[in-house]
């Protein structure tokens, strides 16, 4: 029998230990088990996540056709209001178109020049109250002070009996819409003759 020295049974213990620490496998590699857990999770946020896009896209297509109609819609009353935008004012010029029908029959069928001319100035006061209805104003011009906003000369005229820049005729009236002009009144301004001249009624076209 060979005898073993100290060094190989020293080896053998250290062999013996080390086998127990790291028990033999019979050669085969250790599995490592599947994270079922975390893949099913990670599916499921995967599938919520795709419902909400789809939910947030079918939003969004909702919220587009709803703009489209919206403008549409504003496009469609926006033309009816240019269209019939006047459909009262209209309505109520219809009394006096209906009254003017019957001044003309009328003076057709009789020879009082007088009813026709006070029947004439009712309907023309008429008309004037139903503008005013829907805020028209005239604008007051003879014997103010001449006002560039409003008023538009149309020549200028020597008089000593008028203060200087005062307007002395009108020729055609002026009105506001709301209090925004519509059309200034064409007047004449006077203009006071030179210390030197004689009084008088010399125009100058302004």
């Amino acid at each position: 029998m060979v005898a073993r020295s100290k060094k190989d049974t020293a080896g053998d213990g250290l062999e013996k230990k080390t086998a127990e620490s790291f028990p033999d496998k019979g050669g085969q590699d250790a599995e490592i088990p599947e994270k079922t857990g975390g893949t099913e999770d990670l599916m499921a946020r995967l599938q919520e996540a795709e419902k909400r896009a789809a939910e947030n896209y079918d939003k969004y297509l909702r919220a587009v056709a709803e703009l489209d109609n919206y403008r549409k819609r504003v496009v469609r009353e926006k033309a009816d209001a240019i269209r019939y935008g006047n459909e009262t004012l209209i309505r109520d010029m219809l009394p006096l178109v209906d009254g003017m029908d019957r001044a003309i029959e009328h003076a057709c069928n009789s020879e009082d020049f007088n009813a026709f001319r006070e029947g004439l100035r009712m309907l023309h006061g008429q008309l004037l109250s139903s503008l005013q209805k829907h805020g028209l104003e005239r604008i007051d011009a003879e014997g103010k002070e001449f006002d560039p906003n409003v008023h538009e000369a149309m020549m200028q005229v020597e008089s000593a009996d008028h203060e200087n820049s005062r307007v002395i005729d009108e020729f055609e009236k002026g009105y506001l819409l709301n209090g925004r002009l519509l059309r200034p009144a064409k007047v004449s301004v006077c203009k006071r003759p030179s210390m030197g001249g004689e009084p008088g009624n010399n125009c100058e076209e302004a």
